[in-house]
Protein backbone atom coordinates (compact mmCIF):
# COMPACT_ATOMS: atom_id res chain seq x y z
CA UNK A 1 0.00 0.00 0.00
CA UNK A 2 2.97 2.35 0.27
CA UNK A 3 3.49 5.06 -2.30
CA UNK A 4 5.57 3.75 -5.18
CA UNK A 5 8.93 5.59 -5.36
CA UNK A 6 9.61 7.35 -8.63
CA UNK A 7 11.97 5.16 -10.67
CA UNK A 8 15.20 6.63 -12.00
CA UNK A 9 13.76 10.09 -12.43
CA UNK A 10 16.78 11.65 -14.08
CA UNK A 11 17.10 8.98 -16.72
CA UNK A 12 13.36 9.03 -17.44
CA UNK A 13 13.53 12.72 -18.24
CA UNK A 14 16.82 12.71 -20.15
CA UNK A 15 15.08 12.37 -23.50
CA UNK A 16 12.66 15.15 -22.68
CA UNK A 17 15.42 17.59 -21.79
CA UNK A 18 17.44 16.74 -24.87
CA UNK A 19 14.47 17.21 -27.18
CA UNK A 20 13.55 20.45 -25.44
CA UNK A 21 17.00 22.00 -25.82
CA UNK A 22 15.78 24.26 -28.62
CA UNK A 23 13.45 25.94 -26.14
CA UNK A 24 15.72 26.36 -23.13
CA UNK A 25 15.02 29.71 -21.49
CA UNK A 26 17.91 32.02 -22.42
CA UNK A 27 20.24 33.25 -19.73
CA UNK A 28 19.84 36.78 -20.96
CA UNK A 29 16.59 38.56 -21.61
CA UNK A 30 15.11 38.09 -25.04
CA UNK A 31 12.32 36.71 -27.12
CA UNK A 32 11.70 32.99 -27.42
CA UNK A 33 13.96 31.38 -30.01
CA UNK A 34 12.36 30.28 -33.27
CA UNK A 35 12.27 26.59 -34.11
CA UNK A 36 14.38 25.65 -37.11
CA UNK A 37 12.41 23.93 -39.86
CA UNK A 38 15.30 21.91 -41.27
CA UNK A 39 15.80 18.20 -40.70
CA UNK A 40 13.32 16.02 -38.87
CA UNK A 41 10.20 16.97 -36.84
CA UNK A 42 10.96 18.28 -33.34
CA UNK A 43 8.91 18.11 -30.14
CA UNK A 44 10.64 20.96 -28.36
CA UNK A 45 7.59 21.85 -26.25
CA UNK A 46 7.88 18.62 -24.27
CA UNK A 47 5.17 16.07 -23.53
CA UNK A 48 2.24 15.92 -21.14
CA UNK A 49 -0.03 13.16 -19.85
CA UNK A 50 -3.49 13.82 -18.51
CA UNK A 51 -6.80 12.39 -17.30
CA UNK A 52 -5.17 9.07 -16.38
CA UNK A 53 -7.46 6.20 -15.36
CA UNK A 54 -6.87 2.61 -14.23
CA UNK A 55 -6.35 1.44 -17.81
CA UNK A 56 -5.84 4.54 -19.97
CA UNK A 57 -4.22 7.94 -20.28
CA UNK A 58 -3.87 10.79 -22.75
CA UNK A 59 -0.44 11.81 -24.06
CA UNK A 60 0.09 15.26 -25.63
CA UNK A 61 2.79 16.71 -27.86
CA UNK A 62 3.41 19.65 -30.20
CA UNK A 63 5.48 19.45 -33.35
CA UNK A 64 7.32 22.23 -35.16
CA UNK A 65 5.81 21.15 -38.52
CA UNK A 66 3.35 18.61 -39.97
CA UNK A 67 4.07 15.20 -38.46
CA UNK A 68 2.50 11.91 -37.51
CA UNK A 69 2.36 11.38 -33.74
CA UNK A 70 3.57 7.97 -32.57
CA UNK A 71 3.64 6.86 -28.92
CA UNK A 72 5.53 3.88 -27.59
CA UNK A 73 4.93 2.52 -24.08
CA UNK A 74 6.88 0.14 -21.89
CA UNK A 75 6.95 -1.15 -18.34
CA UNK A 76 10.63 -0.20 -18.14
CA UNK A 77 12.86 2.66 -19.20
CA UNK A 78 14.72 0.41 -21.59
CA UNK A 79 11.69 0.30 -23.92
CA UNK A 80 12.45 -3.30 -24.74
CA UNK A 81 9.53 -4.74 -26.75
CA UNK A 82 7.49 -1.51 -26.63
CA UNK A 83 3.83 -1.26 -27.52
CA UNK A 84 3.26 1.23 -30.35
CA UNK A 85 0.28 3.59 -30.67
CA UNK A 86 -0.37 5.47 -33.89
CA UNK A 87 -1.70 8.93 -33.10
CA UNK A 88 -3.10 11.77 -35.18
CA UNK A 89 -1.52 13.73 -37.99
CA UNK A 90 -0.42 17.03 -36.47
CA UNK A 91 -1.08 20.06 -38.64
CA UNK A 92 -1.85 23.75 -38.68
CA UNK A 93 -5.53 23.17 -37.88
CA UNK A 94 -4.54 22.25 -34.28
CA UNK A 95 -1.42 24.43 -34.13
CA UNK A 96 0.58 21.21 -34.63
CA UNK A 97 -0.61 19.81 -31.30
CA UNK A 98 -2.23 16.44 -30.73
CA UNK A 99 -3.16 13.84 -28.14
CA UNK A 100 -3.17 10.07 -28.28
CA UNK A 101 -5.28 7.95 -25.96
CA UNK A 102 -3.47 4.92 -24.58
CA UNK A 103 -5.90 2.10 -23.75
CA UNK A 104 -5.61 -1.29 -22.11
CA UNK A 105 -2.87 -0.29 -19.69
CA UNK A 106 -2.29 -2.29 -16.49
CA UNK A 107 -3.76 -0.71 -13.35
CA UNK A 108 -1.56 0.68 -10.60
CA UNK A 109 1.61 0.48 -12.66
CA UNK A 110 4.31 2.86 -13.79
CA UNK A 111 4.02 3.46 -17.52
CA UNK A 112 6.98 4.79 -19.46
CA UNK A 113 6.23 6.41 -22.78
CA UNK A 114 8.10 8.12 -25.56
CA UNK A 115 6.69 10.23 -28.36
CA UNK A 116 8.15 10.14 -31.84
CA UNK A 117 7.18 12.55 -34.62
CA UNK A 118 7.36 11.08 -38.10
CA UNK A 119 7.58 12.87 -41.42
CA UNK A 120 4.12 12.36 -43.05
CA UNK A 121 5.78 11.70 -46.42
CA UNK A 122 8.45 9.38 -45.07
CA UNK A 123 7.50 7.54 -41.85
CA UNK A 124 11.09 6.32 -41.48
CA UNK A 125 12.20 9.89 -40.78
CA UNK A 126 11.43 10.53 -37.12
CA UNK A 127 12.62 13.19 -34.74
CA UNK A 128 14.39 12.74 -31.42
CA UNK A 129 12.04 10.80 -29.08
CA UNK A 130 10.69 12.69 -26.05
CA UNK A 131 10.07 10.60 -22.95
CA UNK A 132 7.69 10.80 -20.04
CA UNK A 133 6.08 8.62 -17.39
CA UNK A 134 2.95 8.31 -15.27
CA UNK A 135 1.27 5.88 -12.89
CA UNK A 136 -2.10 4.39 -13.76
CA UNK A 137 -4.84 4.43 -11.14
CA UNK A 138 -4.74 1.44 -8.76
CA UNK A 139 -7.64 -1.00 -8.67
CA UNK A 140 -7.36 -1.48 -4.91
CA UNK A 141 -6.54 0.63 -1.87
CA UNK A 142 -3.12 2.25 -2.09
CA UNK A 143 -1.60 5.49 -0.88
CA UNK A 144 -2.61 8.45 -3.03
CA UNK A 145 -0.77 11.74 -3.32
CA UNK A 146 -1.72 14.69 -5.48
CA UNK A 147 -0.99 18.41 -5.62
CA UNK A 148 -3.07 21.39 -6.63
CA UNK A 149 -2.59 25.09 -7.35
CA UNK A 150 -3.40 27.64 -10.06
CA UNK A 151 -2.62 31.07 -11.55
CA UNK A 152 0.41 31.05 -13.84
CA UNK A 153 2.16 34.09 -15.40
CA UNK A 154 -0.35 36.56 -14.00
CA UNK A 155 -0.21 40.34 -13.53
CA UNK A 156 2.71 40.57 -15.95
CA UNK A 157 5.03 38.38 -13.85
CA UNK A 158 6.31 35.83 -16.36
CA UNK A 159 9.32 33.56 -16.80
CA UNK A 160 12.17 35.32 -15.03
CA UNK A 161 15.55 33.77 -15.93
CA UNK A 162 17.18 35.54 -12.96
CA UNK A 163 14.95 33.52 -10.62
CA UNK A 164 15.40 30.27 -12.52
CA UNK A 165 11.97 30.45 -14.18
CA UNK A 166 8.99 28.67 -12.66
CA UNK A 167 10.94 27.05 -9.82
CA UNK A 168 7.81 25.95 -7.98
CA UNK A 169 7.45 23.03 -10.42
CA UNK A 170 10.73 21.51 -9.25
CA UNK A 171 9.53 21.55 -5.64
CA UNK A 172 6.25 19.93 -6.69
CA UNK A 173 7.98 17.31 -8.82
CA UNK A 174 10.19 16.35 -5.90
CA UNK A 175 7.11 15.12 -4.01
CA UNK A 176 6.42 12.54 -6.75
CA UNK A 177 2.62 13.03 -6.86
CA UNK A 178 0.23 10.73 -8.70
CA UNK A 179 -1.20 13.78 -10.48
CA UNK A 180 -1.42 17.56 -10.43
CA UNK A 181 -4.77 19.37 -10.33
CA UNK A 182 -4.59 22.83 -11.88
CA UNK A 183 -7.53 24.83 -10.54
CA UNK A 184 -7.63 27.33 -13.40
CA UNK A 185 -5.93 30.43 -14.77
CA UNK A 186 -3.43 28.28 -16.65
CA UNK A 187 -2.65 31.42 -18.65
CA UNK A 188 -3.38 35.14 -18.39
CA UNK A 189 -4.69 35.91 -21.86
CA UNK A 190 -5.57 39.42 -20.69
CA UNK A 191 -2.13 40.04 -19.15
CA UNK A 192 0.63 41.20 -21.51
CA UNK A 193 4.18 40.43 -20.42
CA UNK A 194 6.79 43.11 -21.00
CA UNK A 195 10.56 42.79 -20.84
CA UNK A 196 10.77 44.35 -17.36
CA UNK A 197 8.59 45.40 -14.44
CA UNK A 198 9.65 47.64 -11.59
CA UNK A 199 9.91 46.14 -8.10
CA UNK A 200 9.33 48.10 -4.86
CA UNK A 201 13.06 48.28 -4.08
CA UNK A 202 13.77 49.95 -7.43
CA UNK A 203 15.19 46.85 -9.10
CA UNK A 204 13.70 45.24 -12.18
CA UNK A 205 11.86 41.97 -12.64
CA UNK A 206 12.89 40.62 -16.02
CA UNK A 207 10.69 38.50 -18.26
CA UNK A 208 11.21 36.26 -21.22
CA UNK A 209 8.90 37.77 -23.83
CA UNK A 210 7.15 36.67 -27.01
CA UNK A 211 5.15 38.45 -29.66
CA UNK A 212 1.85 36.83 -28.65
CA UNK A 213 2.33 37.95 -25.03
CA UNK A 214 2.93 41.57 -25.98
CA UNK A 215 -0.82 42.40 -25.97
CA UNK A 216 -4.13 41.01 -24.74
CA UNK A 217 -5.19 37.88 -26.60
CA UNK A 218 -8.11 38.21 -29.01
CA UNK A 219 -7.34 35.96 -31.96
CA UNK A 220 -6.96 32.20 -31.96
CA UNK A 221 -3.26 32.61 -32.76
CA UNK A 222 -2.80 34.90 -29.75
CA UNK A 223 -4.56 32.50 -27.38
CA UNK A 224 -2.40 29.67 -28.68
CA UNK A 225 0.68 31.81 -28.14
CA UNK A 226 -0.27 32.30 -24.49
CA UNK A 227 -0.25 28.54 -23.89
CA UNK A 228 3.04 28.15 -25.73
CA UNK A 229 4.61 30.88 -23.60
CA UNK A 230 4.47 28.84 -20.40
CA UNK A 231 6.01 25.85 -22.16
CA UNK A 232 9.17 27.88 -22.72
CA UNK A 233 9.95 27.14 -19.06
CA UNK A 234 12.19 24.11 -18.58
CA UNK A 235 10.90 23.46 -15.05
CA UNK A 236 7.34 23.16 -16.32
CA UNK A 237 8.30 20.91 -19.23
CA UNK A 238 10.25 18.64 -16.88
CA UNK A 239 7.28 18.49 -14.49
CA UNK A 240 4.85 17.73 -17.32
CA UNK A 241 6.98 14.75 -18.35
CA UNK A 242 6.91 13.36 -14.80
CA UNK A 243 3.42 14.16 -13.47
CA UNK A 244 0.07 13.71 -15.24
CA UNK A 245 -2.46 16.50 -14.93
CA UNK A 246 -6.13 17.18 -14.34
CA UNK A 247 -6.83 20.62 -15.81
CA UNK A 248 -9.75 23.00 -15.33
CA UNK A 249 -10.16 26.58 -16.42
CA UNK A 250 -11.33 29.87 -14.93
CA UNK A 251 -11.47 33.45 -16.18
CA UNK A 252 -7.96 34.37 -17.34
CA UNK A 253 -7.97 31.74 -20.06
CA UNK A 254 -10.22 34.32 -21.76
CA UNK A 255 -10.38 37.61 -19.85
CA UNK A 256 -10.51 38.80 -16.25
CA UNK A 257 -13.86 38.05 -14.59
CA UNK A 258 -15.61 37.12 -17.87
CA UNK A 259 -19.10 35.72 -18.08
CA UNK A 260 -21.22 34.50 -21.02
CA UNK A 261 -22.87 37.31 -22.97
CA UNK A 262 -20.45 39.95 -21.74
CA UNK A 263 -19.67 42.83 -24.09
CA UNK A 264 -16.43 44.72 -23.46
CA UNK A 265 -16.88 48.43 -22.91
CA UNK A 266 -15.88 50.72 -25.77
CA UNK A 267 -13.58 52.53 -23.37
CA UNK A 268 -11.36 49.43 -23.09
CA UNK A 269 -9.24 50.19 -26.13
CA UNK A 270 -7.02 47.16 -25.58
CA UNK A 271 -9.66 45.07 -27.34
CA UNK A 272 -10.88 45.43 -30.91
CA UNK A 273 -13.06 42.32 -30.45
CA UNK A 274 -15.79 43.37 -28.02
CA UNK A 275 -17.76 40.10 -27.81
CA UNK A 276 -16.43 37.95 -24.98
CA UNK A 277 -18.44 35.01 -26.34
CA UNK A 278 -16.43 35.17 -29.58
CA UNK A 279 -13.16 35.25 -27.67
CA UNK A 280 -14.28 32.44 -25.36
CA UNK A 281 -14.80 30.13 -28.35
CA UNK A 282 -11.26 30.85 -29.55
CA UNK A 283 -9.80 30.48 -26.07
CA UNK A 284 -11.61 27.20 -25.45
CA UNK A 285 -10.27 25.81 -28.72
CA UNK A 286 -6.69 26.74 -27.81
CA UNK A 287 -7.25 25.37 -24.28
CA UNK A 288 -8.40 22.04 -25.71
CA UNK A 289 -5.41 21.94 -28.08
CA UNK A 290 -2.77 22.54 -25.42
CA UNK A 291 -3.92 20.19 -22.65
CA UNK A 292 -4.74 16.46 -22.64
CA UNK A 293 -8.37 16.65 -21.45
CA UNK A 294 -10.54 13.60 -22.08
CA UNK A 295 -13.82 15.50 -22.52
CA UNK A 296 -12.40 18.15 -24.87
CA UNK A 297 -10.18 16.16 -27.25
CA UNK A 298 -11.28 15.95 -30.91
CA UNK A 299 -14.17 13.53 -31.23
CA UNK A 300 -15.09 13.62 -27.53
CA UNK A 301 -18.87 13.44 -27.13
CA UNK A 302 -19.07 15.56 -23.98
CA UNK A 303 -17.26 18.68 -25.19
CA UNK A 304 -17.10 20.09 -21.68
CA UNK A 305 -14.63 20.92 -18.92
CA UNK A 306 -16.60 19.41 -16.00
CA UNK A 307 -15.93 15.72 -15.43
CA UNK A 308 -15.28 13.12 -12.73
CA UNK A 309 -11.80 11.64 -12.50
CA UNK A 310 -11.83 8.44 -10.44
CA UNK A 311 -8.69 7.38 -8.59
CA UNK A 312 -9.44 3.97 -7.19
CA UNK A 313 -11.64 3.22 -4.17
CA UNK A 314 -10.22 6.09 -2.11
CA UNK A 315 -10.76 9.15 -4.32
CA UNK A 316 -13.06 10.73 -6.88
CA UNK A 317 -12.24 14.24 -8.16
CA UNK A 318 -15.23 16.29 -9.34
CA UNK A 319 -13.85 18.90 -11.72
CA UNK A 320 -16.21 21.89 -11.92
CA UNK A 321 -16.63 24.59 -14.56
CA UNK A 322 -17.71 27.74 -12.72
CA UNK A 323 -17.23 29.91 -15.80
CA UNK A 324 -19.12 28.58 -18.82
CA UNK A 325 -22.64 28.40 -17.36
CA UNK A 326 -22.69 31.28 -14.89
CA UNK A 327 -25.02 34.24 -14.97
CA UNK A 328 -23.75 37.79 -15.42
CA UNK A 329 -21.70 39.28 -12.61
CA UNK A 330 -23.87 41.58 -10.51
CA UNK A 331 -24.20 42.73 -6.87
CA UNK A 332 -25.40 39.12 -6.39
CA UNK A 333 -28.23 39.87 -3.97
CA UNK A 334 -31.17 38.49 -5.93
CA UNK A 335 -33.56 36.28 -3.95
CA UNK A 336 -34.13 33.89 -6.87
CA UNK A 337 -31.23 32.61 -8.97
CA UNK A 338 -31.83 29.35 -10.86
CA UNK A 339 -28.74 29.72 -13.07
CA UNK A 340 -26.18 30.68 -10.44
CA UNK A 341 -22.50 30.01 -11.01
CA UNK A 342 -22.82 26.37 -12.14
CA UNK A 343 -25.96 26.39 -14.27
CA UNK A 344 -28.84 24.04 -13.58
CA UNK A 345 -27.57 21.22 -15.81
CA UNK A 346 -24.13 21.14 -14.19
CA UNK A 347 -25.61 21.34 -10.68
CA UNK A 348 -27.88 18.37 -11.41
CA UNK A 349 -24.92 16.50 -12.89
CA UNK A 350 -22.83 17.17 -9.78
CA UNK A 351 -25.58 15.99 -7.44
CA UNK A 352 -26.07 12.84 -9.47
CA UNK A 353 -22.35 12.02 -9.63
CA UNK A 354 -21.83 12.68 -5.91
CA UNK A 355 -24.70 10.31 -5.12
CA UNK A 356 -23.22 7.62 -7.36
CA UNK A 357 -19.71 7.92 -5.97
CA UNK A 358 -18.50 5.10 -3.76
CA UNK A 359 -15.08 6.65 -3.16
CA UNK A 360 -14.00 7.28 0.42
CA UNK A 361 -13.11 10.88 -0.46
CA UNK A 362 -14.95 13.16 -2.86
CA UNK A 363 -12.78 16.15 -3.72
CA UNK A 364 -14.78 18.97 -5.29
CA UNK A 365 -12.33 20.88 -7.49
CA UNK A 366 -13.80 24.38 -7.69
CA UNK A 367 -12.15 27.10 -9.71
CA UNK A 368 -13.50 29.72 -7.27
CA UNK A 369 -13.94 29.78 -3.46
CA UNK A 370 -17.30 29.59 -1.69
CA UNK A 371 -17.14 31.87 1.34
CA UNK A 372 -14.43 34.32 0.26
CA UNK A 373 -15.66 37.59 -1.22
CA UNK A 374 -14.18 38.14 -4.70
CA UNK A 375 -15.31 41.50 -6.12
CA UNK A 376 -15.52 42.42 -9.81
CA UNK A 377 -14.77 46.08 -10.41
CA UNK A 378 -14.07 45.80 -14.15
CA UNK A 379 -17.16 47.85 -15.04
CA UNK A 380 -16.82 50.29 -12.16
CA UNK A 381 -19.78 48.70 -10.37
CA UNK A 382 -19.99 46.84 -7.02
CA UNK A 383 -20.33 43.48 -8.76
CA UNK A 384 -19.35 40.07 -7.44
CA UNK A 385 -17.13 37.62 -9.29
CA UNK A 386 -17.44 34.44 -7.18
CA UNK A 387 -20.21 33.19 -4.87
CA UNK A 388 -20.15 35.20 -1.64
CA UNK A 389 -21.12 38.88 -1.76
CA UNK A 390 -20.35 39.99 1.80
CA UNK A 391 -23.91 39.86 3.12
CA UNK A 392 -23.65 37.60 6.20
CA UNK A 393 -27.34 36.70 6.22
CA UNK A 394 -29.45 34.12 4.43
CA UNK A 395 -28.28 32.93 1.00
CA UNK A 396 -28.67 35.39 -1.86
CA UNK A 397 -27.69 35.27 -5.52
CA UNK A 398 -25.26 32.50 -6.36
CA UNK A 399 -25.20 31.41 -2.71
CA UNK A 400 -28.69 29.94 -3.28
CA UNK A 401 -27.27 27.31 -5.63
CA UNK A 402 -24.46 26.41 -3.22
CA UNK A 403 -26.98 26.17 -0.37
CA UNK A 404 -29.04 23.76 -2.49
CA UNK A 405 -25.95 21.62 -3.09
CA UNK A 406 -24.84 21.61 0.55
CA UNK A 407 -28.35 20.69 1.68
CA UNK A 408 -28.39 17.83 -0.83
CA UNK A 409 -25.05 16.49 0.44
CA UNK A 410 -26.36 16.52 4.00
CA UNK A 411 -29.72 14.86 3.34
CA UNK A 412 -28.24 12.22 1.03
CA UNK A 413 -25.59 11.59 3.69
CA UNK A 414 -22.75 11.89 1.20
CA UNK A 415 -19.52 11.39 3.10
CA UNK A 416 -15.99 12.68 2.59
CA UNK A 417 -16.51 15.92 0.65
CA UNK A 418 -13.55 18.32 0.58
CA UNK A 419 -13.38 21.54 -1.47
CA UNK A 420 -10.14 22.62 -3.18
CA UNK A 421 -9.64 25.88 -5.07
CA UNK A 422 -7.18 28.61 -6.05
CA UNK A 423 -8.07 31.98 -7.71
CA UNK A 424 -7.46 34.46 -4.86
CA UNK A 425 -3.62 34.44 -4.92
CA UNK A 426 -2.97 33.45 -1.34
CA UNK A 427 -3.20 30.23 0.64
CA UNK A 428 -5.69 29.50 3.42
CA UNK A 429 -7.84 26.88 5.13
CA UNK A 430 -11.49 27.55 5.98
CA UNK A 431 -13.77 25.37 8.08
CA UNK A 432 -17.49 25.78 7.39
CA UNK A 433 -19.74 25.11 10.37
CA UNK A 434 -23.57 25.47 10.54
CA UNK A 435 -23.45 26.59 14.19
CA UNK A 436 -21.64 29.75 12.99
CA UNK A 437 -23.73 30.22 9.84
CA UNK A 438 -26.85 32.09 8.76
CA UNK A 439 -27.79 29.08 6.60
CA UNK A 440 -27.65 25.96 8.78
CA UNK A 441 -29.02 23.05 6.73
CA UNK A 442 -25.65 21.48 5.90
CA UNK A 443 -22.90 19.41 7.48
CA UNK A 444 -19.47 20.89 8.32
CA UNK A 445 -16.79 20.77 5.63
CA UNK A 446 -13.33 22.12 4.78
CA UNK A 447 -12.23 24.35 1.92
CA UNK A 448 -8.52 24.71 1.15
CA UNK A 449 -7.06 27.46 -1.05
CA UNK A 450 -3.67 27.51 -2.74
CA UNK A 451 -1.79 29.47 -5.42
CA UNK A 452 -0.49 31.35 -7.19
CA UNK A 453 2.05 29.26 -9.07
CA UNK A 454 3.74 32.31 -10.61
CA UNK A 455 1.66 35.47 -10.43
CA UNK A 456 1.01 38.47 -8.24
CA UNK A 457 0.07 37.69 -4.63
CA UNK A 458 -2.74 39.57 -2.89
CA UNK A 459 -4.06 40.17 0.64
CA UNK A 460 -6.51 37.70 2.18
CA UNK A 461 -10.09 37.99 1.00
CA UNK A 462 -12.94 39.04 3.27
CA UNK A 463 -15.09 36.19 4.61
CA UNK A 464 -18.88 35.98 4.23
CA UNK A 465 -20.68 34.35 7.16
CA UNK A 466 -23.64 32.87 5.24
CA UNK A 467 -22.11 29.37 5.46
CA UNK A 468 -20.15 30.03 8.66
CA UNK A 469 -16.52 29.90 7.51
CA UNK A 470 -13.74 30.18 10.04
CA UNK A 471 -10.31 30.94 8.62
CA UNK A 472 -8.08 28.50 10.50
CA UNK A 473 -4.93 29.40 8.57
CA UNK A 474 -3.88 32.03 6.05
CA UNK A 475 -0.67 33.29 4.55
CA UNK A 476 -0.99 36.35 2.34
CA UNK A 477 0.87 39.62 1.81
CA UNK A 478 -0.46 42.91 3.12
CA UNK A 479 0.35 44.69 -0.14
CA UNK A 480 -1.32 44.28 -3.53
CA UNK A 481 0.24 42.37 -6.43
CA UNK A 482 3.42 41.17 -4.71
CA UNK A 483 5.78 39.70 -7.31
CA UNK A 484 7.12 36.11 -7.34
CA UNK A 485 10.54 37.59 -6.57
CA UNK A 486 9.15 38.54 -3.14
CA UNK A 487 7.63 35.13 -2.38
CA UNK A 488 4.01 34.26 -1.57
CA UNK A 489 3.78 31.53 -4.23
CA UNK A 490 1.98 28.41 -3.03
CA UNK A 491 0.76 24.90 -3.80
CA UNK A 492 -1.22 22.34 -1.84
CA UNK A 493 -0.66 18.64 -1.23
CA UNK A 494 -3.23 15.94 -0.45
CA UNK A 495 -2.15 12.53 0.91
CA UNK A 496 -4.60 9.67 1.44
CA UNK A 497 -3.36 6.75 3.50
CA UNK A 498 -4.12 3.49 1.72
CA UNK A 499 -4.63 1.59 4.98
CA UNK A 500 -6.49 3.96 7.30
CA UNK A 501 -8.11 6.14 4.64
CA UNK A 502 -7.06 9.30 6.47
CA UNK A 503 -6.72 12.37 4.23
CA UNK A 504 -4.00 14.89 5.07
CA UNK A 505 -3.81 18.33 3.47
CA UNK A 506 -0.58 20.31 3.55
CA UNK A 507 -0.33 23.89 2.36
CA UNK A 508 3.17 24.56 1.05
CA UNK A 509 5.32 27.47 -0.08
CA UNK A 510 7.16 27.68 -3.38
CA UNK A 511 10.20 25.78 -2.07
CA UNK A 512 8.05 23.03 -0.54
CA UNK A 513 8.09 24.32 3.05
CA UNK A 514 4.97 23.11 4.90
CA UNK A 515 2.91 25.99 6.32
CA UNK A 516 -0.18 24.18 7.58
CA UNK A 517 -1.33 20.58 8.01
CA UNK A 518 -4.80 19.16 8.59
CA UNK A 519 -5.76 15.46 8.78
CA UNK A 520 -9.37 14.41 8.17
CA UNK A 521 -10.99 11.12 9.12
CA UNK A 522 -12.84 8.99 6.54
CA UNK A 523 -16.48 7.95 6.56
CA UNK A 524 -18.03 11.10 7.95
CA UNK A 525 -20.79 13.24 6.47
CA UNK A 526 -19.31 16.36 8.00
CA UNK A 527 -16.23 17.23 10.07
Amino acid sequence: MSHRPFPARRSVLRGTLAASAALTVPVTLGAAPALALSGRPKAGWGVQAGDVTSDSGLVWVRSDRPARMIVETSATESFRNPHRWHGPLLGADTDFTGTTRLRGLPSGRQVHYRVLLADPDDPRRTGEPVTGTFRTVPAGRRDVRFLWSGDLAGQGWGINPDLGGYRIYDAMGGLDPDFFLCSGDNIYADGPITATQALPDGSLYRNVTTEEKSKVAETLAEFRGNFRYNLLDENLRRFNAQVPSIIQWDDHEVRNNWYPGEVIAASDTRYTEKSVDVMAVRARRAFSEYFPISTLRPGAKEGRVQRVMRHGPLLDVFVLDMRTYRNANSPDKQTVDPQGILGREQLDWLKRELSRSRAVWKVIAADMPLGLVVPDATEGKPNIEAVAQGDPGAPLGRELQIAELLRYIKHRRITGTVWLTADVHHTSAQHYQPSRAAFTDFEPFWEFVSGPLNAGAFPASELDNTFGPERVFVKAPTAQNVSPAEGYQFFGEVDIDGHSGELTVRLREQDGTVLFTKTLQPGRVGQ
